[in-house]
């Protein structure tokens, strides 16, 4: 399935937070998925030095990431396509 990062600039954000955040992220991703457009939340990393948090999704499309952000309320500034490797893929 294709993967988006989600680019989000978070000032003052406090990181106790950031379990919320995703937990919403997870919730309107699964709320969609029931709507038959298939996406899900993987995972966030935050740089409280750079204040940006990037989330990777799984998802149909771009949109359907998009409309996960809509639904639960976060702030984004660009949704990238990603590829990942692991260090099982090398």
């Amino acid at each position: 399935m294709p993967q988006y990062m989600v680019e989000r600039h978070l000032p003052d954000f406090p990181p106790d937070q950031l379990p919320g955040a995703a937990a919403a992220a997870k919730e309107k991703a699964a709320e969609l998925s029931s709507e038959g457009q298939d996406v899900s939340y993987v995972r966030s990393t935050y740089i409280p030095e750079g204040e940006k948090c990037f989330c990777l999704f799984e998802g149909v499309s771009r949109e359907a990431v998009e409309e996960v952000q809509h639904r639960a309320g976060l702030p984004f500034e660009k949704i990238h396509d990603a590829a990942f490797l692991t260090t099982e893929d090398v």
